[in-house]
């Protein structure tokens, strides 16, 4: 399985480059990252156990770097491994005080 996601910065209206991420697989760590230039960071090319996975962003930290308040100091997003050897693309659409989230391809 690949996972992968894309952070966008919805007030700015371009990449969230420099935000950390977590991928965790119930309470073990899998991978960890940090969004490029473009807002895109890839996880993990390995394979991994179907069942409950997590992105964790550090959003809080992210925020602070550019001097902006936000509600959230992480943002944790839980989906469901189904296919194994599918890739799994996890965009986050991130504001100060609201975010969106959707499975891509």
């Amino acid at each position: 399985m690949s996972v992968s996601t894309h952070v966008l910065d919805a007030v700015l209206g371009r990449p969230a480059a420099g935000v950390a991420v977590q991928l965790f697989a119930g309470n073990d760590l899998l991978a960890t990252g940090v969004t490029d230039d473009d807002g895109r960071c890839r996880l993990t090319e390995d394979a991994t156990a179907a069942g409950p996975h997590r992105l964790v962003f550090g959003t809080g930290d992210w925020f602070a770097t550019q001097a902006r308040e936000t509600f959230w100091p992480e943002v944790v997003l839980s989906f469901a491994v189904r296919e194994p050897t599918a890739h799994h693309h996890v965009p986050l659409l991130l504001s100060p005080f609201a975010y969106s989230t959707y499975r891509g391809s």
